[in-house]
């Protein structure tokens, strides 16, 4: 891989141009790297408004058609849907988990088979997240198991 790093004229935008034969799933982290510096979420809590990094969240949950985030103490709702943020974080360590939850592999503790072919992740922050059968198989494929 060849690396060029140039200076932009003054005036003109910093530009990160990406050319490559394939896009892999390293590259597509690298890429989330980038955007998720920059790339923040409104959150709602107590009627005020915040902006949370991705790199601190932990899981996202849909609770009677609400979308809710979780971090690592605190709670916050969002206006996005589910299907919104998994297309969002593609190719990120965020991961659909089940229909009603995405989960941030980063934040995942560990891993460990539970009842009827179902996973159940324990969170850094000590929380416990059910991994639905049908998702298994991926989640398996993003460990490298």
């Amino acid at each position: 891989m060849k690396i060029t790093i140039t200076e932009p004229a003054e005036g003109e935008e910093d530009e990160i141009i990406l050319r490559c034969r394939h896009i892999d799933e390293q590259l597509l982290k690298f890429i989330y790297m980038l955007k998720s510096g920059q790339d923040r979420i409104t959150a709602l809590q107590g009627g005020n408004f915040f902006q949370v990094a991705p790199k601190e969240i932990y899981y996202f949950e849909a609770v009677d058609n609400k979308v809710f985030l979780y971090l690592e103490k605190d709670v916050y709702e969002t206006k996005l849907k589910l299907y919104e943020l998994e297309e969002r974080f593609r190719g990120s360590e965020f991961f659909r988990a089940s229909r009603s939850c995405i989960v941030n592999l980063a934040k995942v503790k560990s891993v460990s088979p539970a009842f009827n072919g179902r996973f159940e992740a324990l969170m850094k922050n000590g929380e416990r997240v059910i991994i639905s059968r049908q998702y298994v198989p991926i989640l398996k494929e993003k460990l490298g198991l």
